[in-house]
């Protein structure tokens, strides 16, 4: 199976490689074509083609390596899911009266706010 992690790093910094590079490692990550399939839909050497993906990989991870947004959104996305966690583990620790109504209220906005964040993300 191809490199899935090479995918997102396309969908995260693609603009940044040049467009043949970004061509041919979406033909190759998310068109899922063969080297040899690029080549001669491309005009190119199955060698050729290979370098440019290799390079675009390249360019990829370093590009992550240096701005570490991948990373960071799932930092983020994690996060989310422990505070969501949380705020659902108060919902079942406190009784539903009267007297706890606006804790409750307050536990579920949070729960609301967290999934509108992930959504966003």
């Amino acid at each position: 199976m191809k490199n899935l992690e090479v995918s997102l790093l396309l969908d995260y910094y693609g603009q940044m490689l040049t467009d043949k590079q970004k061509e041919l490692a979406e033909y190759y990550y998310n068109d899922d074509l063969s080297l040899s399939e690029i080549s001669q839909n491309e005009g190119i050497t199955r060698q050729g083609a290979r370098d440019c993906i290799k390079r675009a990989e390249n360019t990829l991870y370093d590009i992550e390596n240096r701005l570490k947004l991948i990373e960071r959104f799932e930092n983020i996305r994690k996060k989310l899911e422990e505070i969501e966690y949380q705020a659902n583990s108060i919902l079942d620790i406190i009784p539903d009266t009267p007297d706890n109504s606006e804790a409750l209220k307050r536990a579920e906005y949070i729960i609301e706010i967290s999934n509108q964040i992930k959504s966003g993300l």
